[in-house]
């Protein structure tokens, strides 16, 4: 690969990595929001938002994490 090609994709998996975080933030803000629901269903909906949030955002920064290691390891070389 080309140093041009890395460096995009050094980019691109740190811009991934934030907007993960973000994503995870929001998750945890909405299990959050799950204590001033008032019914079961309230609960539910809040509690498997947040989850799939959490999980959505942590796969996100896993991926960019690994992404970033392999790409400065080819950087490097």
């Amino acid at each position: 690969m080309e140093t041009n090609e890395i460096n995009a994709g050094l980019k691109a998996a740190q811009i991934n990595n934030a907007l993960g975080f973000f994503i995870m933030a929001f998750g945890v803000i909405v299990l959050f929001a799950m204590i001033y629901t008032e019914t079961f269903i309230e609960h539910m909906t809040d509690m498997v938002a947040g989850l799939i949030l959490i999980s959505i955002g942590g796969g996100m920064m896993w991926k960019a994490k690994s992404t970033i290691k392999k790409l400065k390891s080819k950087k490097e070389q």
